[in-house]
């Protein structure tokens, strides 16, 4: 007889344990208790480590799926719209050198490549300002929608920057009073194998033994199970990836009218780069550096320069990071989410959107019995390992296209041996061929689409050589793509309203009900 799989025991608490709970808890909560259970185990010692303060889009739709308010979700997490990210000092290093990834399509997309046409023309204007209306908002400062329009509709495509502190235990205020998931405070002590070599049970010092079907590992840079109990071994990316350290810091605003960015702020430094996040209530601001290559100190001496009289006497948190993931994800009965999945640095929001992806994954695809277990965590493994190549590929396409050769750095970014060998074949590709979405980015689950590529390629200088004969037939609607996007683009900027202002009407008022 095959053994039903009823009982999902997380280990592991903050966003990653948390938010798988709430996706799987959702989704199954028509089944009785007497048929499904999904337990959390959390540590009451082990601090959240909260570098992710940066989310991707598609935590909108998961938010809505799970049943939470737009409204309690920006209010009890102290978040704020998020609509992409600006890049300062990536491609020169100059004073002006700057580009956006905005979340917004080029203009007609689905039907025209816009790239051969902004080239053509010479590039008289940024590339995002030329294709996309979403550069324009954020310059002005200005939200993604109106206090009128409905919660999680927008009338700019967003994410949200959000307290890391203050999200996980939302989540799971939300999933125990909620989803039903039953939350046991407890130090595990010791993963029980069965003799086949699956998870039986784990041993914890406050409440004994809990036992289940599946486990999740959710226990972040000590991967407890799936490293440690059932021996994965962890694939090192240091040498394509060399950020390792972050240094983190809250830094008040000036007074509480002070503009609120609308995008993370990026800038690029001798040995990282700089984060900077704006909340409703304070900014985030962290540097994510090479220990190879800048001691702790001059880290820390270029992060307070960059934010100036604002850090004295803030002190900074240090947090070391390990560039990679598992060999595999899943593994029998157990699969690993967030950081004990694996870790990359957070230069593109990644971590949260593949705690999404993984738990919808897990959700959707519920293994009915054991004897089906395998196959499903086959399929797992074959999904999440192409997505973190791909996120891979995108993080090291900011270094490989920077210009910058001023520090040991920037130019052992260059090194071949550091480069993806499915990235070197793309940017010769794309020298001929600009990406599109009819191409290689064809796959119903990239996390950074054609478009993506677009605006860093084209946003960092890089040119495609390009037969223009070809260019003659599309050249009427690439025209009128361009105007209509610049008309798109001021009345957006007439009618939207100030970043700041939209998130204080929402703390007053609230949005509208979906």
């Amino acid at each position: 007889m095959t053994k039903p799989v009823r009982n999902i025991v997380i280990v592991g608490g903050g966003t990653a344990g948390w938010l798988t709970a709430a996706i799987i808890a959702a989704k199954h909560r028509g089944r009785s208790p007497e048929n499904f259970t999904v337990t959390l185990v959390e540590s009451p010692n082990i601090p959240i480590l909260g570098v992710g303060e940066g989310t991707w889009p598609t935590l909108r739709s998961t938010l809505k799926k799970i049943g939470v308010s737009e409204t309690d979700f920006i209010r009890e997490c102290d978040a704020s719209f998020k609509q992409g990210a600006l890049f300062a000092k990536w491609t020169t290093g100059a004073p002006d050198d700057a580009y956006y990834h905005p979340l917004v399509l080029p203009e007609g997309f689905e039907r025209l490549n816009l790239v051969p046409h902004w080239l053509r023309n010479g590039g008289d204007m940024s590339f995002c300002d030329a294709v996309c209306t979403q550069g324009v908002v954020c310059d002005a400062g200005l939200a993604p929608k109106t206090i009128s329009t409905p919660e999680y509709d927008g009338l700019q495509n967003y994410a949200y920057h959000l307290d890391a502190g203050k999200f996980a235990p939302f989540l799971q205020r939300h999933s125990t009073e909620k989803l039903g998931v039953r939350h046991v405070l407890a130090d595990v002590q010791r993963v029980v194998l069965a003799e086949d070599g699956d998870i039986e049970s784990v041993i914890t010092e406050q409440a004994g033994e809990i036992k289940g079907d599946l486990f999740v590992d959710c226990t972040g840079f000590s991967s407890l199970l799936l490293g440690k109990a059932l021996g994965v071994g962890f694939k090192d990316l240091s040498n394509t990836l060399f950020c390792d350290t972050a240094l983190a810091v809250q830094i008040p605003y000036e007074s509480e009218t002070s503009p609120v960015a609308t995008h993370t702020i990026s800038t690029a430094q001798s040995a990282g780069w700089i984060w900077d996040i704006g909340l409703p209530t304070r900014r985030g601001v962290g540097h994510v550096y090479s220990s190879n290559h800048q001691t702790d100190d001059e880290a820390e001496r270029e992060l307070r320069a960059y934010i100036g009289d604002a850090a004295n006497g803030r002190s900074v948190r240090k947090i070391k990071l390990r560039a990679g993931h598992r060999e595999t994800f899943w593994k029998r009965n157990c699969v690993a989410v967030g950081i004990a999945a694996g870790f990359l640095e957070p230069l593109e929001s990644s971590a949260i959107v593949l705690i999404e992806l993984s738990a919808k994954m897990i959700a959707e695809q519920m293994p009915v019995n054991r004897e089906v277990m395998d196959i499903v965590a086959q399929r797992f493994n074959e999904n999440t390992s192409y997505r973190w190549g791909r996120i891979i590929d995108f993080l090291k396409l900011h270094y490989v296209l920077s210009k910058r050769r001023d520090t040991a750095f920037w130019r052992d970014n260059m090194l071949p041996e550091s480069i993806p060998d499915r990235l070197k074949d793309l940017l010769l590709l794309w020298r001929y061929q600009p990406p599109w979405f009819h191409d290689e980015f064809d796959r119903v689950d990239e996390v950074f689409p054609a478009a993506s590529y677009q605006y860093v390629l084209y946003g960092m200088g890089f040119r495609s050589e390009l037969e223009s004969s070809g260019l003659a037939g599309e050249a009427r609607d690439a025209e009128r793509a361009m105007r209509d996007n610049a008309r798109n683009s001021e009345r957006l900027r007439a009618g939207l309203p100030r970043h700041r202002e939209l998130l204080r009407k929402i703390a007053e008022h609230g949005l509208q009900p979906v």
